[in-house]
């Protein structure tokens, strides 16, 4: 224990989501030690991330205007809806540079022994958009892209069964199996069995 800001340093710090104490400790202590210039700039970024960062009135990702930059591209495929947890989940589908269409953030996944039900994440708007044309066009197939854990997969069901009754309506899950590079000897059998079960034709 250490006196006074430097322990509420620690204790905020420790708050963080992946930063165990003894991260905690070395991030006050680098802070403590840096330059007052790097201070300010950190504080600058933490303001402007209260104060200027919007969710996007279509897909819920985190934007700097009303509308964020991937709906507001005209490029991509209007018919086309990947869905995800979280904003960072985005990130992560744009890096596979596979993904051409739009993006619907929930905003979580079901959780109710956290209290997280359908009414707390954004299905409510993921079905309007899929009742409404964007540029004439009708969405065609939704992609549920949702964590392979006990949250997500409850998810994945429910949104299936929400989504079934639309006509024309084409919905997919993300496949899941093993990873690249990686040896059969030291998959789990869940990892193992999902792989077997969505194998495909080549």
């Amino acid at each position: 224990m250490y006196e006074g800001p430097v322990q509420d340093l620690i204790d905020e710090l420790g708050r963080l989501p992946g930063v165990g104490p003894k991260s905690a400790q070395r991030i006050a202590f680098h802070l403590l030690a840096a330059e007052p210039a790097d201070i300010g700039r950190l504080q600058d970024a933490l303001q402007k991330v209260k104060e200027g960062v919007v969710f996007c009135d279509v897909c819920g990702n985190v934007s700097a205007e009303a509308t964020c930059r991937i709906c507001r591209d005209t490029r991509r495929d209007v018919t086309l809806i990947c869905v995800v947890e979280e904003p960072k989940d985005v990130l992560a589908v744009e890096r596979t540079r596979e993904f051409k269409g739009r993006y619907h953030v929930l905003g979580g996944a079901l959780d109710p022994l956290s209290g997280v039900g359908p009414d707390q994440l954004r299905i409510r708007q993921l079905l309007q958009r899929i009742g409404n044309q964007v540029d004439g066009k009708d969405v065609a197939e939704i992609i549920i892209a949702t964590d392979p854990n006990t949250e997500g997969e409850a998810t994945a069901t429910y949104l299936v069964r929400m989504l079934r009754d639309f006509p024309g309506l084409t919905v997919t899950r993300l496949a899941s199996g093993l990873p690249m590079g990686g040896d059969l000897e030291f998959a789990d059998e869940l990892t193992l069995g999902r792989a077997m079960s969505g194998r495909r034709v080549v």
